[in-house]
């Protein structure tokens, strides 16, 4: 990417897009942010002050952009969203699957369409605020290495990426701590230096999943039986949709020792 100049910032309006925006500035690129506009949180019944597509997210972002004196703009990727991720997510829990919405989303919508939209409005590369990095090995291939910061790494959800994908991203975070990320913007005076990390999945704020899905789709899950391994009936749960293979916590059923869910019958409940 040594030749190139100019990178679309995928910008949330958390910390670490901020900073990279500063970072890539910094080196000499031509920037300008884009927030991604992924669902309009009435549509799906959550709270619009904790998510990132709420107001406050885009408001961030733009004041992080104004303050950087870069363009900003908005890209509106609800309908694709909708159909790749939220349908996806929907559909393979009810399947008796685990999804894995965040990695989509990196496939499907940051890496796929916005920069689509990147290379059409005359970008060389997107830039994000993950924590990893790339580079290039003595064969010529792209590399995506786990960040500086192993407490915060997040190369395990970008493992879709292509070698053409590769050379066209740029993850300055990757080289720093998060303390460090803090750090800048704050000496910046960053309205968002201090707000938390998110955690829980975009749509899903508060972590139930299952209530998201039953309230988006009108749909019920009812109770049904936990089987032992013997086939036998040994209790009840609160819905098949609502528990994972491997899960152990969180069953509702004592057995005087670890037990942990094998398998799941989704037509039998």
């Amino acid at each position: 990417m040594s030749g190139t100049k100019n990178a679309l910032i995928a910008m949330s309006g958390g910390v670490d897009s901020s900073v990279a925006a500063y970072l890539m500035k910094e080196k000499g690129w031509n920037c300008e942010g884009a927030t991604m506009l992924l669902y309009r949180n009435a549509d799906l019944g959550v709270d619009r002050l904790k998510t990132c597509c709420s107001q406050r997210e885009i408001d961030d972002a733009a004041l992080v952009a104004n303050a950087l004196g870069i363009p900003y703009g908005v890209v509106d990727l609800n309908a694709d969203f909708k159909e790749k991720i939220i349908d996806k997510f929907i559909r393979v829990y009810e399947e008796g699957g685990t999804p894995n919405p965040c990695v989509d989303c990196n496939r499907y919508m940051k890496f796929e369409l916005l920069m689509d939209y990147a290379e059409e409005n005359g970008s060389d590369c997107i830039v994000t605020g993950h924590y990893a990095r790339v580079e290039k090995g003595e064969n010529g291939r792209y590399i995506l290495k786990k960040a500086l910061d192993r407490t915060k790494d997040q190369s395990y959800v970008l493992y879709s990426l292509t070698q053409d994908q590769l050379a066209r991203v740029a993850f300055p975070c990757g080289e720093l701590t998060k303390t460090r990320v803090r750090e800048i913007a704050d000496e910046l005076g960053f309205v968002n230096a201090s707000k938390p990390d998110s955690q829980d999945i975009c749509f899903v704020p508060d972590g139930d999943y299952a209530s998201f899905i039953e309230r988006y789709t009108g749909r019920v899950y009812p109770e049904g039986d936990y089987l032992d391994t013997d086939g036998r009936v040994i209790g009840r749960h609160k819905g098949a949709i609502r528990y994972t293979i491997g899960q152990r916590k969180g069953l509702g059923y004592a057995a005087g020792h670890p037990v942990y869910v094998c398998s799941k019958c989704m037509a039998d409940n």
